[in-house]
């Protein structure tokens, strides 16, 4: 797992971008404790990528936004893109027994939406969609469930470690199941949020998810979803750590990795295809997200 950290201002904290190495599988498993490696990322931060946090038993701190959390059997926080994680201190895991999980959209397999918070279309991911940016959203998963999701987190950490034939069909089989008892053990709270907490969001995605191929400003979406361009930058920002132009171009990135790892078509028609027009931009573009041209990545994941 690579991140890139990106700070927002001097009063708002850092976040966390995840960056594609070629050939790998964008699914991280990080261990939570005391001798965990946490990569020396301490500071107050966000990540623009979902994940969850399971212990399997009692012990330790979690610091979601200004709440602090004590760690009990069976937690299971639900972080969000965007979802503020507080300053930790090197203490604050003594003797906590858990695991992290990562992963970006594309890890859920080829048909799966780009921007993951465009929940209408894989409601997997749904509650993941929250907003605030105030902390993680913490669950509890009963006694009785608690073995079968340390063994399947385990599962996936040692396909990813191993990578055996299959790993990646193995890899994403996890990952679902995984999301399936989040989904259930959430659907009181993605209940209540279908109907009143994240309206604006879900117009905002829909209009990307719609329009992702044609030219798209952020002056166009603001008014499909007839608010000020301002209002809606400072609102998706708070809410889910990134602008409406990166959710866009994100959007496009997922569908022009499709098409470069099934199709032959060329560089210039896929840049057309998902709102590119100029080929040059679409390769500059491309290669500043992914750390290289569009054709060599077509080469290293062909």
């Amino acid at each position: 797992m690579r991140t890139r950290r990106t700070p927002l201002s001097a009063d708002q904290p850092a976040t966390y971008k995840w960056q594609p190495v070629p050939g790998e599988l964008s699914v991280a498993v990080v261990p939570l404790g005391h001798d965990a490696d946490v990569n020396g990322v301490h500071e107050a931060h966000s990540h623009d990528f979902p994940g969850i946090a399971y212990f399997w038993a009692d012990g330790g701190i979690v610091r979601t936004g200004k709440q602090v959390r004590h760690v009990e059997a069976g937690d299971l926080f639900v972080i969000a893109p965007g979802d503020v994680m507080g300053q930790a201190d090197s203490d604050d895991l003594v003797g906590a027994q858990g695991s992290s999980v990562f992963f970006t959209a594309d890890a859920l397999g080829p048909e799966t939406p780009g921007a993951h918070l465009a929940w209408r279309t894989h409601p997997l991911l749904f509650p993941f969609v929250r907003g605030g940016a105030i902390g993680a959203l913490r669950l509890k998963v009963p006694a009785e469930q608690r073995d079968e999701w340390t063994a399947r987190i385990g599962a996936l950490q040692d396909e990813l470690a191993h990578k055996r034939e299959g790993y990646r069909e193995a890899v994403s089989a996890h990952l679902v199941l995984l999301l399936v008892g989040v989904s259930r053990l959430a659907a009181d709270v993605v209940g209540d949020l279908r109907e009143n907490a994240e309206p604006l969001l879900a117009e905002v995605f829909d209009v990307i998810e719609r329009r992702f191929p044609e030219p798209l400003s952020l002056r166009e979406v603001a008014a499909a979803v007839s608010i000020s361009p301002g209002h809606l930058t400072s609102t998706v920002r708070r809410r889910t750590g990134r602008t409406v132009q990166e959710w866009i171009t994100e959007r496009r990135m997922v569908q022009a990795r499709r098409l470069l790892a099934v199709t032959e078509l060329p560089v210039s028609d896929i840049g057309r295809q998902v709102g590119f027009p100029d080929a040059g931009y679409f390769a500059r573009t491309f290669g500043k997200l992914h750390g290289m041209s569009p054709t060599r990545w077509r080469r290293v994941n062909g």
